[in-house]
């Protein structure tokens, strides 16, 4: 990894890869196709890019039933106790209805509505990622959705992997459907004969369905445009150089176009890791794209001070940060800006992705600065309610007026001054 003198201009930002007219045209195309012929505009993108002709894409009892029989007992154990984890992280974000006491009986209040409907979109094809089934579902249900709905494309065989469905089945999930891409998304936001719509769409995908949750935002909500994966690590001489180097390189090996930077007070600590890395990525599975990761956006960085390097990781805005130095604890309350920060040593990264229970849905790009990870608060609304007594109404209605009038708005003034006045009272 190359090692630079840290300086103020540096950025996580990237170009991201794909978006261009050609792509956007094709998006806008399959979801006017989909809203317009439904079950029909699915069946045909299923057959023309996955290669699968599907007469029905709901997974069926069956299927579920399958998976569960081959499925490694350990490893539904292990997804069963990941679940608890979450949800009980997440239980403690609930919010509650408040009601304010005004005078003769008047109040105010805030109603705290879960949605209706929301639909998670579950990266598949070649992969399986039973964590974002947990990650996106429990805080929803949580928050007291009722109805929770999945996406997902398959593999060659027409089906979906079964981490997936063991996953959904671990939270009783039943709604399952075998979509994938923009048509997908689409079929959530527009429904189809098959698929009623939903409020709000969640999870992530490649660039046709970020594409597509932008263009239907506004018909229904969506969770975030997310950029490829990213982290930071503030260490200084007390970390140890092949354990900073492996966590940089648990999100390398995501996509080429994933970040990794070391921020650093020890300038031995900065060329152990960049030895380190470069031994441990011949030994990677997935070196490729770990590589082009590290040379295109890999970087370490060395400061002169632990306050200079701080105000570094808070202008970078991390999705990730990882903590690792002395009273690294300290360290992390004078963070503002990460998605998720990770205190300690034996507090690594992929300890959030899959089991602490934290989410792992997080703001890349450094829209930390202003984003929150997925959270219950996502799949909440919240209604304001006004009950104003005659008394009340009475000994406000006048300022009411009159600031209407000031906004030259007289139809609001009147509003407020017809209840009474014009009736002789």
């Amino acid at each position: 990894m190359k090692i630079t003198q840290l300086t103020n201009s540096i950025s996580l930002k990237r170009q991201l890869e794909g978006g261009n007219e050609e792509q956007l045209k094709t998006v806008r195309q399959v979801l006017q196709d989909v809203r317009e012929n439904g079950d029909k505009a699915i069946r045909k993108y299923s057959e023309m890019w996955d290669g699968i002709s599907l007469d029905d894409f709901r997974v069926s009892q069956e299927e579920i039933n399958e998976a569960l029989a081959n499925f490694d007992p350990q490893l539904k154990k292990d997804l069963e106790e990941a679940a608890e984890n979450i949800r009980y992280y997440h239980e403690a974000q609930k919010r509650k209805d408040y009601k304010l006491p005004l005078a003769d009986g008047s109040w105010l209040a805030q109603r705290i509505i879960p949605l209706d409907a929301v639909g998670l979109y579950v990266p598949g094809g070649s992969a399986a990622y039973p964590s974002s089934v947990l990650m996106n579902v429990i805080p929803a249900q949580v928050a007291g959705v009722k109805r929770i709905v999945i996406t997902s494309p398959t593999g060659k065989d027409g089906k979906l992997p079964p981490a997936v469905l063991v996953a959904a089945h671990i939270l009783g999930v039943t709604e399952i459907y075998k979509v994938g891409g923009a048509q997908a998304i689409a079929a959530l936001a527009y429904g189809t004969e098959t698929i009623a719509p939903v409020d709000k769409i969640t999870g992530p995908g490649n660039i046709y369905v970020a594409l597509a949750k932008r263009e239907v935002f506004g018909e229904v909500a969506i969770d975030m445009i997310a950029g490829p994966s990213e982290i930071c690590v503030l260490a200084d001489d007390t970390a140890y150089a092949d354990e900073v180097a492996a966590d940089l390189l648990s999100q390398a090996e995501h996509d080429a176009l994933a970040c990794a930077v070391l921020i650093t007070t020890s300038e031995s600590l900065a060329e152990e890791v960049s030895e380190q890395v470069e031994e441990q990525l011949s030994k990677l599975p997935r070196e490729a794209i770990a590589r082009q990761s590290i040379e295109n956006f890999g970087q370490i960085y060395i400061a002169e001070t632990m306050e200079e390097a701080i105000r570094a990781v808070n202008s970078l805005a991390p999705e990730h940060l990882e903590i690792v130095t002395e009273k690294a604890e300290a360290v992390s309350e004078q963070i503002r800006h990460a998605g998720a920060i990770f205190i300690g040593r034996y507090s690594s990264e992929p300890v959030g992705d899959y089991f602490a229970g934290t989410n792992h849905v997080l703001p890349t790009n450094s829209t930390a600065r202003f984003a929150s990870g997925l959270n219950v608060d996502d799949f909440i609304k919240k209604s304001s309610v006004v009950y104003y007594s005659e008394k009340t109404w009475k000994e406000n209605a006048p300022k009411i007026a009159r600031l209407a009038r000031m906004e030259g708005l007289e139809g609001h003034a009147r509003a407020v001054e017809s209840r009474g006045w014009s009736k002789g009272e």
